[in-house]
């Protein structure tokens, strides 16, 4: 029954539509953006190295209507109406992972576009590089946890249904190639 109310309060949350370049367009509902719309929405994506090259992950909690309990990156989320993707993403990294924009720097990437079976998404690419005086608080409400994984360790896990299927996309197309 929680689960179900998480969902329900989160429906109305409002985000921008916009087109391939990122441009504002209109406004939807978290249920518009997820009913099969397909209406294009921005989302934020943070990879996060430590100083050996390793990336951390996140487990999607149990509860989550998709790809529950697999690897994911280890921070994603949605731009809210009104935000800019570098404000989301700030949002996101601390909601997600309990660290303060003095910890970490940004770069930014990439953007493309995500299609799934519910929605389409312009995910904006961002990674960091923290050392191991960042301690990464994995939110407890979100995920079952998180670690650091070796480029080898995801890579033999690759098409075993560890991982989220858009990771696994992501990862071999933008991010294994980053050098830190």
């Amino acid at each position: 029954m929680k689960n179900r109310l998480i969902s329900e309060d989160r429906a109305d949350e409002i985000f921008p539509e916009v087109d391939g370049q990122g441009a504002v367009v209109g406004k939807l509902t978290r249920s518009e953006a997820h009913s099969g719309s397909k209406r294009l929405h921005p989302v934020v994506h943070l990879h996060v190295f430590d100083n050996d090259g390793r990336l951390f992950l996140q487990q999607r909690a149990d509860w989550k209507e998709i790809q529950p309990g697999r690897w994911d990156t280890a921070v994603g989320g949605h731009v809210d109406w009104g935000e800019t993707p570098g404000e989301a993403l700030l949002r996101e990294a601390y909601e997600e992972l309990g660290i303060a924009p003095q910890d970490y720097v940004p770069c930014f990437d990439c953007r493309y576009v995500y299609e799934s079976a519910v929605e389409r998404e312009l995910v904006n690419i961002y990674h960091t590089k923290v050392d191991a005086s960042v301690r990464l608080q994995p939110s407890e409400t979100e995920t079952k946890g998180g670690r650091f994984w070796s480029q080898e360790e995801i890579m033999e896990n690759i098409g075993k249904g560890v991982f989220t299927p858009m990771f696994e996309q992501e990862y071999n197309k933008y991010v294994k190639d980053i050098v830190i």
